[in-house]
C-alpha cells in the first residue's frame, strides 16, 4: 500500500506541474501576438528604409563619407548577444548562445585569444552561458526588456554607435533569435558596424528624383535613423521569438505532463488490482485452512 501512496502522491504532483505549464503557455501565447505584431509592423519600415539608403548611395558618384561606413581590420570586437531574462523556453537561450561562441571562433579566433573579443548581453539567460564558456562579457543590459520601447533602445543604441565612432571597436556584431512563427527561430549573427553596401548594383529607383539638399546629406541623415531602426528590430525579433518558444515548450511539456499522467494512472490501477487481487487469496487461503481443519 506505501506503493500505491507514492504513485497518487506522484500523480497529484504531476497534475499541480501541468496546471502550471498550461497556464504558462497561454500567458505566453497572449505576450507573443502583442511582440508578433510589433515585429511585423517594423519588419516593412526597416525594409523598406535600408532600400532607399542602399539605392541612394549606390546612385552616388562617391559614396557619401560616413564614419559609420568607413571598413576597418577588426582588431577590437564588440559582440552584442540577445537572448532573455527568464527560462523555460527550451533552447532559446542555449542555441543562441552557442551562436554566438561559434561566431567568436570562425571569425575572430585571432582576436578571442589576444582578449580583443569582448560581449555586450542582453538578457541574462545568454550572459551566463557565455561567462561559462569563458568569453569576456563587459557589459549587461538586462533591464532593457522591462522597457522595450524606440526611446530606451535609441539611447543604447547611440551608446553602441559612439563606441564604434569612437574607435573603441573596429566591428560590432548582432547574435539573436530571428522570429520566424511560434515553433521555429532562427539563430542570426549579422555585422551591426560598419555599415556594408553590397547592393549597390542594384537597379536604382531613385536616379531621376530631385533631392534638397543633396543625396550625399540624406545618405549621412538616414544611416544612424536605419542603425537603430536595425537594433530595434534585432531586439523585437528576439523579443517575439522568445515568447514563441516559451509557449511551444509549455506546450510540450503540458503534453507530456499528461502522459506522464496516463502512465501513472494506469500503473496505479495495475498495483491497486494486484493488491486487492493478493487480498482476495489470502482470505480465500485462511478459508480453506479454516474449512480443511
Amino acid at each position: 500500500m506505501a506503493g500505491l501512496k507514492e504513485i497518487r502522491t506522484r500523480i497529484a504532483s504531476v497534475k499541480t506541474t501541468r496546471q502550471v505549464t498550461s497556464a504558462m503557455k497561454m500567458v505566453s501565447a497572449a505576450k507573443l501576438k502583442k511582440a508578433q505584431d510589433a515585429i511585423l509592423r517594423i519588419r516593412p519600415y526597416a525594409g523598406k528604409l535600408h532600400e532607399i539608403l542602399v539605392s541612394l548611395s549606390g546612385s552616388l558618384e562617391n559614396e557619401a563619407d560616413s564614419v559609420y561606413t568607413q571598413p576597418r581590420d577588426p582588431e577590437k570586437v564588440l559582440i552584442i548577444l540577445i537572448s532573455s531574462n527568464r527560462g523555460l523556453c527550451g533552447g532559446f537561450n542555449l542555441n543562441i548562445a552557442k551562436k554566438a561562441v561559434e561566431h567568436v571562433k570562425a571569425n575572430y579566433s585571432m582576436q578571442s585569444r589576444l582578449g580583443n573579443v569582448e560581449f555586450l548581453c542582453i538578457g541574462k539567460q545568454g550572459e551566463r552561458q557565455v561567462k561559462l564558456r569563458d568569453m569576456n562579457v563587459i557589459e549587461s543590459k538586462s533591464e532593457l526588456f522591462d522597457h522595450l520601447d524606440f526611446e530606451h533602445v535609441t539611447e543604447l543604441a547611440t551608446a553602441i554607435m559612439k563606441s564604434f565612432t569612437d574607435k573603441n571597436y573596429d566591428r560590432i556584431d548582432l547574435v539573436y533569435n530571428q522570429f520566424q512563427n511560434a515553433a521555429v527561430q532562427i539563430n542570426t549573427a549579422e555585422q551591426f558596424l560598419p555599415v556594408e553596401m553590397d547592393d549597390k548594383n542594384e537597379t536604382s529607383e531613385f536616379t531621376d528624383y530631385i533631392f534638397e539638399p543633396s543625396k550625399e546629406f540624406i545618405v549621412r541623415e538616414l544611416i544612424p535613423r536605419s542603425l537603430k531602426i536595425q537594433f530595434y528590430k534585432a531586439l523585437l525579433d528576439s523579443h517575439a521569438a522568445e515568447h514563441g518558444a516559451r509557449m511551444t515548450a509549455m506546450h510540450q511539456a503540458t503534453d507530456n505532463a499528461t502522459e506522464l499522467i496516463k502512465d501513472l494512472t494506469l500503473q496505479y490501477n495495475k498495483e491497486r488490482q494486484e493488491s486487492i487481487t493478493n487480498e482476495i487469496l489470502e482470505i480465500v487461503s485462511g478459508a480453506e485452512a479454516l474449512s480443511s481443519d
